[in-house]
């Protein structure tokens, strides 16, 4: 990503409404999906500034990774040890077969090699271990938002589930999120394609629509993992290695 988007990251993880209301989502989904047990090893991949990690922390012990050194160094103050660099597709270094859940959030659209990087997260699962993914959904949104933070694709269902498919994993759950401001965030995409005015970059908005924003987007806190929701801005799934045929 741009050194731009770090810096944004830093300065709005805290307040910015769809940080603070994807937390809240993402915990409500790891209470219902994936019932990790008592002390359970979690490992974030890509944690950026380590926004996730004190709500990952809730549920176990966490690792992480971030490749940025500036992001890492902030993240590791808020983890309270050192967050390793190790880069997908590899993961060389991470230990194997060791983590409850290993949690991928809007990274796997970073990646050239994204049915590689799946085939390395799901070598550092333990017997029954998860993987929690999001992505960005719909080609066709394709923005300067992606541009500046290097992406290499946004997903569809069908992409999503086929390099899921392809790395030899079962997918568990598949669900939209952020399905009820989709319709203002098409919108607004689609006029600033018109006018030709794509903004790359996240900026706070006005506190009132901050507030209004996450207030909306956080009411999908109730609906996440139990009712599928219409299409929206993104995607979860929950993934897992199958188990061997029996005999």
């Amino acid at each position: 990503m741009d050194r731009s988007v770090y810096d944004n990251m830093a300065k709005l993880d805290e307040q910015h409404w769809w940080y603070v209301a994807r937390r809240d989502i993402l915990d409500r989904l790891i209470r219902r999906r994936l019932k990790l047990p008592e002390g359970a090893r979690i490992l974030e991949i890509g944690c950026g500034t380590g926004h996730n990690l004190p709500m990952l922390r809730q549920f176990g012990e966490v690792d992480a990774i971030e490749i940025d050194a500036a992001a890492r160094a902030m993240a590791s103050q808020r983890l309270g040890k050192p967050v390793m660099a190790y880069p997908l597709p590899s993961l060389e270094g991470v230990e194997n077969h060791a983590y409850d859940m290993v949690a991928i959030l809007d990274v796997l659209e970073h990646i050239a090699e994204d049915r590689a990087a799946l085939l390395g997260i799901a070598s550092k699962l333990k017997p029954g271990g998860r993987i929690l993914i999001t992505v960005p959904a719909h080609p066709w949104m394709w923005s300067a938002h992606d541009v500046v933070n290097h992406h290499q694709r946004r997903y569809t269902r069908r992409t999503l589930k086929k390099v899921i498919a392809d790395a030899g994993l079962r997918l568990d759950m598949l669900r939209w999120f952020n399905s009820l401001l989709f319709p203002a965030a098409a919108g607004s995409r689609l006029v600033g394609r018109l006018l030709g005015k794509e903004g790359g970059d996240d900026t706070l908005p006005p506190r009132p629509v901050n507030f209004l924003f996450g207030k909306i987007f956080g009411l999908e806190r109730h609906a996440i993992g139990r009712l599928p929701m219409t299409p929206g801005v993104s995607l979860a799934a929950i993934v897992s290695v199958p188990e061997p045929p029996a005999g």
